[in-house]
C-alpha cells in the first residue's frame, strides 16, 4: 500500500544507503555546505573546497544505514544549536500524552525548518519517536533539499500541482497519507496549522488545513466528529524569545501594506532556512496541549478549537511584553502569565530594535506585540461566554 505514496512518503530504511551516495555526490549541496561552513576560502579556492566538504560528509555519515541513524547525526547538529544559538529550550505538557500512542501535533508556524525541528528535539530528549513532518515542494527547489528532508522523516505537501484535477488529486493522496501514517503505522506526524508562516505573530489555523486532513474520513461509517476524535489531534505551541527573521519578516509585510505584493527572490525561502537555524533565538519555549475531544461540526470549529489552545499556551516572554507596551502603553498585560522583566531584558530589547531600520522598527514590534494581544483577546471572550 505504500506505493500509493511513493512519491511524497518519507524514505525507507532500505532506500538510506543509495540515497547518501548521491547526495555525497551532487555538486549544489557541496557548495551550499561549503558556503555554510568557509564562505570566504570556497569562493576562491571552490576546486579544494569541496573535495574537503565531501571527505568531511562522508565522515560524519560513516555508518548510517536507517533513518533512525541519519537522525542521530542531525540531532549532534539540534544539540549544537541549541547551545550556541538559544539562552533556553524548555518543554512543558509532554508528560500527559502517552509514549505509545500515535498523535498528529499541529503547530503554530513561525519558523520554516526549526517548529518541526524543536518539536522533534523535544520528543527525542524525551525517550518519545520523532515525528514525520509535512514539508511544502515550495521549499524544495533543489533535489538534494527533497532527499534531505525526506531522510529526515518529511514528507511532500505538493503545493505546485496546477489545475483544480491536480490539485484535489494531491490533497486526497495527501490526506490519506496522514491516515495511514497515524492509524495503521501508528507513526506521529507534525503539520503547521497554517500554509506559511505567521509572520505578523498572529496565530491562526487554516480551517482548509482541516479540511485536507478530513478528505480521509471513510463515509458513512465514519462521521468527521468520529474521524477528527479518531486522529489524537495535539495542539502545539512554539515561542522563540526572538526572531532572528524580525527584520526581514517585518521589511516584507511593510512592503506589501505599501505595495500591495511582496516579490520573494530566488532561493529565498532555503536562505531564510539557514538565517533562522544560526540566528540568535534567546528562550524557546514548545507547549503541548491535549488532544482534541468532542463534537465538532465542521473544519471551523476544529480550527477555532485549536486557535484557542494554541494561543493560550503560548509562552509569553519579555520581548513580547516590552513590545506590547512600547505601542500600547497599558497595564492589561500583568493579567496574563508572562515573565518578570528585568533590566537586561529592557537593554537587550532596546539594542535589538536599535539595529532594525526605523522604516520597519514598529512593524517589527508588532510581530513580538500580537501574542499578547491574542491572548487578551481569548481572555476577554471567555469572560463574555461566562458571563452570558
Amino acid at each position: 500500500m505504500m506505493d500509493d505514496f511513493a512519491e511524497i512518503r518519507p524514505y525507507h530504511d532500505d532506500e538510506v544507503v543509495p540515497v547518501l551516495a548521491k547526495l555525497l555526490g551532487d555538486a549544489e549541496l557541496l557548495n551550499v555546505v561549503a558556503n555554510l561552513r568557509i564562505p570566504k576560502l570556497n569562493r576562491y579556492l571552490p576546486w579544494l573546497v569541496r573535495p574537503l566538504v565531501a571527505w568531511y560528509l562522508r565522515r560524519e555519515l560513516n555508518g548510517v544505514a536507517n533513518v533512525a541513524g541519519f537522525q542521530r547525526v542531525i540531532k549532534q547538529y539540534m544539540d549544537t544549536m541549541i547551545e550556541d544559538h538559544t539562552c533556553s529550550f524548555n518543554v512543558s505538557g509532554l508528560d500527559a500524552l502517552a509514549p505509545n500512542s500515535a498523535y498528529l501535533f499541529i503547530s503554530n508556524h513561525r519558523d520554516i525548518a526549526l517548529d518541526p525541528a524543536f518539536v522533534n528535539y523535544a520528543l527525542y530528549h524525551h525517550e518519545r519517536d520523532t515525528v514525520r513532518i509535512a514539508i511544502g515542494d515550495n521549499l524544495l527547489s533543489k533535489p538534494f533539499a527533497a532527499d534531505l528532508m525526506r531522510l529526515n522523516k518529511s514528507f511532500i505537501v505538493r503545493r505546485s500541482a496546477k489545475g483544480p484535477r491536480q490539485m484535489l488529486a494531491a490533497f486526497r493522496q495527501l490526506a490519506s497519507y496522514i491516515r495511514f501514517s497515524l492509524l495503521e503505522e501508528r507513526s506521529s506526524i507534525w503539520i503547521a496549522q497554517r500554509e506559511g508562516r505567521a509572520k505578523d505573530g498572529n496565530d491562526a489555523t487554516e480551517a482548509a488545513v482541516i479540511k485536507m486532513i478530513g478528505m480521509a474520513q471513510q463515509k458513512p461509517e465514519e462521521s468527521f466528529s468520529d474521524y477528527i476524535n479518531k486522529l489524537n489531534i495535539v495542539p502545539v505551541s512554539i515561542s522563540y524569545e526572538w526572531d532572528p527573521l524580525d527584520a526581514a519578516k517585518a521589511q516584507e509585510l511593510v512592503h506589501v501594506e505599501r505595495d500591495g505584493a511582496y516579490l520573494k527572490a530566488e532561493h529565498e525561502d532555503l536562505k531564510s532556512i539557514a538565517i533562522g537555524v544560526l540566528g540568535n533565538k534567546g528562550d524557546v519555549h514548545v507547549s503541548f496541549g491535549a488532544p482534541l475531544k468532542g463534537e465538532f461540526a465542521d473544519a471551523a470549529r476544529v480550527a477555532a478549537v485549536l486557535d484557542e489552545a494554541i494561543i493560550d499556551q503560548y509562552r509569553l516572554h519579555a520581548s513580547n511584553v516590552l513590545a506590547y507596551m512600547r505601542i500600547y502603553n497599558d497595564e492589561s498585560w500583568r493579567e496574563l502569565r508572562v515573565p518578570q522583566i528585568t533590566d537586561r531584558d529592557v537593554a537587550d530589547f532596546e539594542q535589538r530594535f536599535a539595529k532594525i531600520p526605523e522604516a520597519f522598527r514598529l512593524k517589527a514590534m508588532e510581530i513580538y506585540a500580537n501574542p499578547v494581544c491574542n491572548q487578551l483577546r481569548s481572555r476577554d471572550l471567555r469572560a463574555i461566554e461566562k458571563a452570558v
